[in-house]
Order: structure tokens, then sequence, then C-alpha cells
């Protein structure tokens, strides 16, 4: 896969400008960030060292849905008797990856980059640092700019791959999730280090791209912080794609071998492992390194202590914000884009003399990090889940009951896939009789957790949510039978 930076020309700025709000990065919270302040009559400027649209439009959310719909998409016709016996054939490998490099536009970032001008946000392209209050300096190739922001200054850098300290591994041209979203053939085997939704969803997907995957998992199994039915049906669905996952294992030296160019992991059972590439899916931390956060007074390095208005707590003036993976509240790229709305929407009513405290459910404050963040894992089956587990809520002392429905049982989901399999969680505060979370299990989940969602945040209470009658025959009937198991 090609992999250019673009070569647009951005317009000529002077070496020192001011604006309003000054954004570091260009991801999905960066730009939506600028896009809030200057629709609220501010000036914004975003500085990016690499590509405008960050990590998700290339290198995670998009193209690993990319990577994983047509194996799903086959998948469901197979389910069907009818189409069963018109999906006869198997994935086209060329053209699910270059379906994959028509969404990511092929690494380059024209089309974004001419957003942001037509929005009205100004861009500089360069690796941005502060040097001071309300100033970032901003180096490039073509020299150095230096931006004074009149009100804020916002960061919004994102993550990175962490890679853990395994001897061998920095040598090994190891795959983190970028590699793994933009590889350009299938690797004959691949190890995959980790449990969690990246490595979960890129074994599915080169598995089903004809790789032999191995998954390498410290604890007792995938999806450690999900409901336990939800991890181990995912487990099911990859082993029955034919994924080897071994658990309770680590790596003790990896080393690639300059004959064959084949990686060997040793293990600490004493087996070896062997491999084509060698994916790395422990985790992510902040990108603070080289931000300059010494020159206001901060540490550099690890996540960014904020308020619900994704103001940095540790700057007394309160100049400086930092929104999305930096700070690590909720690093999923939905709730970025979420913090970034609430924070330029405090930006703003700061800016016009307002105190815009970031009480619960206020328009500056991003109260659902706490409570409502939904997530799926796109594998077969698919799983979804917003606010707590069960275990989740009883640890923190709420008086919760939980109710559990099979989803195949519901005749919506038994027309959409012959013999579905699928099932739900919901957990419910008995004190408030509010929902404080959901878990869902089966083929097509993804697109029924926004319900519970919404019920979660508008804390609507059963007796009410009872009468959200959902249409027959649909899925969502599910949201009728777990009341009726709750006693409605």
């Amino acid at each position: 896969m090609r992999n250019p930076m673009s070569t647009a020309r951005e317009p000529h700025l002077p070496t020192t400008a001011e604006y309003d709000v000054v954004v570091i990065g260009a991801g999905p919270t960066g730009e939506n960030v600028a896009d809030r302040v200057v629709k609220a009559g501010l000036s914004a400027v975003v500085v990016e060292g690499e590509r405008v649209g960050g990590e998700c439009s290339y290198f995670a959310c998009i193209p690993s849905k990319a990577l994983l719909r047509p194996a799903a998409a086959l998948a469901e016709a197979r389910a069907v008797a009818g189409a069963r016996e018109a999906a006869t054939g198997s994935l086209d490998v060329p053209a699910v990856l270059a379906r994959r490099d028509a969404f990511v536009s092929d690494l380059r970032d024209d089309g974004q980059a001419k957003w942001l001008k037509s929005a009205g946000i100004d861009l500089v392209r360069g690796w941005g640092r502060l040097v001071g209050e309300r100033r970032v300096e901003v180096r490039a190739d073509s020299g150095t700019t230096v931006l004074t922001a009149r009100h804020a200054v916002v960061l919004c850098t994102g993550s990175s791959a962490v890679l853990p300290s395994v001897p061998g591994l920095a040598g090994i041209g190891a795959w983190t999730s970028r590699e793994a979203t933009t590889a350009g053939a299938a690797p004959s085997r691949l190890v995959v280090l980790g449990g969690g939704v990246v490595g979960c969803e890129m074994a599915a997907a080169w598995s089903a791209l004809g790789s032999q995957v191995t998954m390498l998992v410290r604890g007792k199994g995938l999806l450690p912080s999900w409901e336990p039915f939800a991890a181990a049906r995912v487990a099911d669905g990859l082993r029955g794609e034919g994924i080897e996952i071994r658990t309770g294992v680590e790596v003790e030296r990896v080393a690639r071998e300059n004959s064959t160019g084949m990686v060997t992991a040793h293990l600490t059972d004493g087996s070896t492992l062997e491999s084509e590439e060698f994916l790395v899916a422990t985790g992510r931390s902040p990108r603070t390194a080289g931000l300059g956060l010494e020159t206001v007074g901060l540490a550099p390095g690890g996540r960014l202590p904020v308020d619900d208005s994704c103001r940095v707590t540790e700057v007394a003036a309160g100049w400086l914000y930092a929104a999305g993976d930096i700070n690590q509240r909720s690093p999923l790229t939905h709730m970025g884009k979420y913090q970034a709305r609430a924070c330029a929407a405090a930006i703003a009513a700061r800016a016009a003399g307002r105190r815009a405290n970031p009480t619960p459910w206020a328009a500056w404050a991003a109260t659902a990090d706490h409570h409502a963040v939904p997530q799926v894992v796109f594998t077969r089956p698919e799983a979804a889940v917003v606010g707590l587990t069960e275990e989740q809520a009883r640890r923190a002392g709420l008086p919760v009951r939980a109710v559990e429905y099979p989803i195949g049982d519901v005749a919506g989901a038994s027309l959409l896939v012959d013999g579905y399999r699928g099932h739900a969680k919901l957990v419910v505060d008995e004190q408030r009789s509010v929902v404080v979370g959901c878990t869902l299990v089966g083929p097509g989940v993804g697109e029924l957790i926004h319900a519970a969602t919404v019920a979660i945040v508008g804390e609507v209470p059963l007796e009410r949510l009872w009468h959200a009658v959902p249409a027959f025959p649909a899925m969502s009937e599910i949201w009728l039978r777990l009341l009726e198991q709750y006693g409605l």
C-alpha cells in the first residue's frame, strides 16, 4: 500500500500569527474542536505533523472495519437459506484490500485538508509544541512558525501503540495497529500479542484473508473488562474461524531469523512459536512527549488530568485544554469527538465572558465519559457494550439487578440469521429504576447499542421505558423481552 504524505501546499502563513484558538492535532478530535469554535464565531488554526484526519481515518477505525466487513457480509449471506446457496465463492483478497485503500484515500489527506479550508480553519503543517503561556511553536522543513492563542490552546495529539519490554521486540519490525491495518498482503502466519479489541479484530480480519493466526493472551481470556459471557462468545467465534487462542502465557523473547525472515517467539511455558509477522496489541499511551509541557509547569509523559470541559486542571490560568485519547478518559474516536464538542462549547462560552462550569450534562461537560461510553468489537459475533458491567456496578456500590435474554428468541433476530445465536444483558440500578449498563453479543448488535446509550444518558425510568414500543419484527424487540424479564 502506498504511504505518501499529501503534497498539497498550505496557504503561506507568516512566521508569527495570532488566533482565538490553536489546536495541536488534526485527528477527529482536533477537527471537531476547531470546527465548533469557528462556528461559534472564533478563529482557529490546526497544527498537524502527519495527516489531517489522524489515526482513526488511516490506521484504526476506518481501515480495520473496511477489512472486517467483506468477511462479515459473506458470513451473513451464508447464514440465510436461499442466499447461502448463491454465496459459494471465497473472498477476493485483492478487492478487499483495494476497498480498504479507497476508504483511507491511499493514505493521502488532500480531501480532509480541503475540508478544513472549506470550514474556515487554517492549517499549519509541522510539529507543534508549547513554548510558554498560549504560545505554540511549529517546526517544519520550511521553517518555524510561532502561533499565539487569545483564548485557548487545545492538545489533541491522540495516543500511540505501546511496545512492552520484551527482549528482541524492538529489532524484529513488529506490527502495531498501523501495520496491521495497512499491510498489502496477508502474512502466512500471524501472531497477535494481546486480547483486547484491536487484537481480536485484527486476528479476525487477517484470518478471514488467509493468515494462520495465533493469539497470545497474558490473562485468563479476551476482553477482560467486558461481561464474561461476551468475552467467551467472542473467543468461541474466533476459534470457530480457526484462530488459536493461548491464554495465561507471556513472551520471554523474540527474534527474526535472518535466513528465513520468520519471527520466533519464546514463551514462558517453554514452547516456541514461529510467524511471518508479529502484531503487538497490548495497549496505547497518550502522545505527550515533545509537546513542551515543561514550559508551562507540567511534567512531560503520562496522562493530563482534565475536568469535564477538558480543561487541564494543573494550569491555573485555565487556557490549556486536552481532549481525546491524550487525556485517557475514554480513548475511543467517538468519545474524543464528543469531548471535542464539549470542549469547544466551553471555550466559546468562556471567550464570551460566561463561567461555563462543567456541571453534569451541561453543553460544555463531557459527563458521558463517566456513565455511558459505548463500544463495539466487530468480530463474528459482534459484541457491544455501554455503561457498567454487573461487576463494575457492584464494585461502585450500586444496588443493581441484572436480567438476561437470548437474542435468538426474538423474531427479528431469527429472521435475520438462521439459527441466530446471541445474548443480551441489562444492568439496572434498583434504587433509581434506571439502566446503568447493557451488553449485547450477536450478529448486528452494534446497531442496537445506541438505544441502551440513550436510556442510560436520559436516565429513563424503566416504567417509562416500557412505553417505548419496539417495531415488530425487528431485533429491537429485545428491549421488550429484557423489560419483561425484569418484571414489567
